[in-house]
C-alpha cells in the first residue's frame, strides 16, 4: 500500500520507547485536527503500525519564545509556528501488519517492536479499519464509528464477546441502557447466544411512552423472539407472570440482602437451624411463627429467641409481595430455560417491585436455578461424550455492584458465573455506574469492557484494571463526551478504540439479514394460564 498523499501525512516520529510510547512531531497546525483516542497509522520501513494518540503536547525549541510570547503579533506567531513552536503527539502502537506495501497485507498481530526515527504518521483510512476490525457480518457487529470518521465502522466480535464475561459502564445519564440495548440488538440478530435480561426499570422490552424514539428489543424483534416475564401482575404487555413459592427461596438468596435488610451475623446460624428443622418450608414456617411458636422452636433447637424474632420481622415484607406465595408447584425457571434453549430471549421486568430488595432477591434466585439447569445439561453432555454444543446464555445484570461487591460476590450466583468463565455455557454481562464497587477478582474476569464517561478516579481505575497502557487509556476515558461516545477495550476488539456509537433507533430492524428462524412452538408449560405472545 502506498504511503498516500502528503495531505495524509500528519508528522514524523522523533523519539520514544516501546514501553512509554512514541513522540510524533506534527506538521503545520494539526493540533486542533486531532483528538486523544484518534486512530492513526505509522508507516515503518516494512510494516504498518496501527496506533492510538494518547496525548497532545505543545512544545518549543527555544525557551525564550515562551518567556516573552508574541501576544499582539499574529505575523510573528505564524512565523514561529513549525520552527520554534510545534505540537507533539504521544502515540501508542497497538497492532502491526507486515508487508505494508501489499494491498492485502498480513493479519494484524501484537506489536513487539517500534518503527525507526522519522517514520511518517498518517491518518487512518477506511481500508486500515477493514484490516484491523473487519466488516460487519453474522458474527461482527458495528458499535459505531471512530472519532471524526463517520463513514467508517468499528466492529466487535460477538462470539468473543459472549465467550467470557463482559461489562458496560458509565456514570448516570451517559446512556448505559441504550448502549446495552444496542449491543444486545447485535447479539440477538446474530443468533450466537440467548440473552436473559434483568430489567429493573422496564426499559428493555418496549419503548417508553416519553421516549418513543428509543425502541425496546421486542419492538425490533417481535414477541416471537423476545419473551417478557413480569413480577407485577398489574403490568401491561407481560407475556407471563412470575410466581415464586417460598419453598424455592434458599437462605443464600436472603443473605445477599444482608446490607439492605441490616441482617446480623447470627443470620447464617439461625437459618441453618430453620432449614434443618423445616426443610424447604423454612421461610413460610418462620413468617407464620407467633411468640409461642418461637419459644417452642427455641426450646427445641437452642436457637436465640431474639435472633429468630428479629429475622422474622425483617422478612415479613415478603408477605406483601403478590409474586411470592407460601408454596408453588409451577416453575417459572423451567419455562424460561425452555425459551432460552429454543433460541429466544427473555426479559424479566419488575414493574412496581423495582426496589433493590425485590430486584436482588429475584435476580439471584432465578439465575441460581437457571445456572443449575445449564450446569446439569453441560455435565450430562460430558458424561455422554456428546460433541453437540449447548445453546449459550448471556445473563445481563444492571446495578451489578450490588450483587458483586467484595462481600456479596461470595453469596451471589453472579460471582460464580464470572469466575467459571463460561464452562457451563453461561456468561455474564454486567451494567453498572460504579465499577469501583465491584469485587476486584470479578472485574479481572470481565474480558471485554465498554465504557461511557466516568469522572471518578476509582471507577476509571477499575474499568482499566488489568489493561496495558493504563495511563493512555485513562486520558481517553476521562475525555469522552457525556453521551454517544464510549471506549471499547478487551477480548472482543483487536485494539482499544474510542467510538461514537451508532444511532439506536427503529431503523435498525430494517437490517436483520442472516438471523436464523427460531422455534415458535407453543408447547410450553405456561404460568397461571398464560399463552404465547399474550397476557396471562
Amino acid at each position: 500500500m502506498d504511503s498516500g498523499s502528503r495531505d495524509d501525512v500528519l508528522g514524523v516520529v522523533t523519539e520514544g520507547s516501546f514501553s512509554a510510547g512514541l513522540t510524533v512531531r506534527l506538521n503545520g497546525n494539526y493540533a486542533e485536527d486531532l483528538q486523544v483516542g484518534s486512530f492513526v497509522v505509522l508507516e515503518g520501513t516494512r510494516e504498518r503500525y496501527f496506533s492510538l494518540i494518547n496525548d497532545l503536547q505543545l512544545r518549543t525549541t527555544d525557551p525564550t519564545v515562551v518567556a516573552d510570547p508574541p501576544v499582539e503579533s499574529a505575523f510573528i506567531r505564524s512565523a514561529l509556528q513549525g520552527i520554534h513552536t510545534f505540537t507533539a503527539a504521544t502515540v501508542r502502537p497497538s497492532l502491526v501488519v507486515e508487508d505494508k506495501d501489499s494491498v492485502v497485507g498480513g493479519a494484524p498481530r501484537a506489536v513487539r517492536t517500534i518503527p525507526s526515527h522519522f517514520a511518517q504518521m498518517r491518518r487512518a483510512r477506511e481500508e486500515d479499519f477493514d484490516v484491523v476490525f473487519g466488516h460487519e457480518g453474522d458474527e461482527r457487529f458495528s458499535v459505531g464509528a471512530p472519532i471524526a470518521m463517520d463513514d467508517v465502522n468499528v466492529t466487535i466480535d460477538l462470539r468473543k464477546l459472549v465467550e467470557r464475561p463482559s461489562g458496560i459502564f458509565g456514570q448516570t445519564g451517559t446512556g448505559k441502557s441504550v448502549l446495552t440495548r444496542l449491543i444486545l440488538f447485535g447479539l440477538i440478530r446474530s443468533d450466537i447466544a440467548s440473552a436473559l435480561i434483568f430489567d429493573m426499570h422496564d426499559e428493555y422490552a418496549d419503548a417508553r411512552p416519553d421516549k418513543q424514539e428509543i425502541p425496546g428489543l421486542r419492538d425490533l424483534f417481535g414477541a416471537t423472539e423476545v419473551k417478557v416475564y413480569g413480577l407485577d401482575r398489574k403490568a401491561p404487555r407481560v407475556d407471563y407472570h412470575i410466581q415464586i413459592g417460598m419453598n424455592h427461596i434458599e437462605p443464600e438468596d436472603i443473605e445477599l440482602l444482608r446490607d439492605e435488610l441490616d441482617l446480623t451475623d447470627t443470620f447464617s446460624a439461625t437459618t441453618f437451624l430453620l432449614r434443618k428443622v423445616y426443610g424447604k418450608r423454612w421461610l413460610s414456617e418462620l413468617l407464620n411463627m407467633d411468640a409461642e411458636s418461637i419459644k417452642e422452636f427455641v426450646e427445641r433447637t437452642g436457637a436465640h429467641e431474639g435472633a429468630i424474632d428479629a429475622l422474622r420481622r425483617k422478612l415479613m415484607y415478603l408477605s406483601d409481595r403478590d409474586y411470592i406465595v407460601p408454596e408453588s408447584s409451577s416453575d417459572p425457571v423451567r419455562d424460561i430455560v425452555h425459551h432460552l434453549q429454543g433460541g429466544r430471549h427473555v426479559i424479566v421486568q419488575f414493574g412496581r417491585w423495582d426496589n433493590l430488595r425485590d430486584y436482588m432477591l429475584v435476580a439471584n434466585l432465578l439465575t441460581r436455578r437457571i445456572h443449575e439447569q445449564y450446569r446439569e445439561a453441560a455435565d450430562k453432555r460430558r458424561t455422554q461424550m456428546s460433541i453437540e454444543k449447548g445453546r449459550s446464555l448471556v445473563v445481563v445484570l444492571e446495578e451489578a455492584h450490588k450483587f458483586l461487591s467484595p462481600s456479596a460476590a461470595r453469596q451471589s450466583i453472579f460471582g460464580i458465573i464470572a469466575r467459571e468463565m463460561r464452562k457451563f455455557d453461561v456468561s455474564l454481562m454486567v451494567v453498572d455506574q460504579r465499577p469501583s464497587q465491584i469485587d476486584s477478582e470479578v472485574m479481572s474476569q470481565l474480558a471485554t469492557r465498554i465504557s461511557g464517561l466516568l469522572t471518578d478516579e476509582h471507577d476509571i481505575g477499575a474499568v482499566l484494571s488489568g489493561t496495558s497502557d493504563r495511563s493512555g487509556l485513562r486520558s481517553m476515558l476521562a475525555s469522552l463526551e457525556p453521551t454517544q461516545q464510549c471506549l471499547v477495550v478487551g477480548h472482543a476488539i483487536p485494539m482499544p478504540m474510542v467510538v461514537r456509537t451508532r444511532k439506536y433507533s427503529r431503523e435498525l430492524r430494517d437490517d436483520t439479514v442472516g438471523r436464523k428462524p427460531v422455534d415458535n412452538s407453543p408447547g410450553l408449560a405456561l404460568l397461571r394460564g398464560g399463552r404465547p405472545g399474550g397476557n396471562s
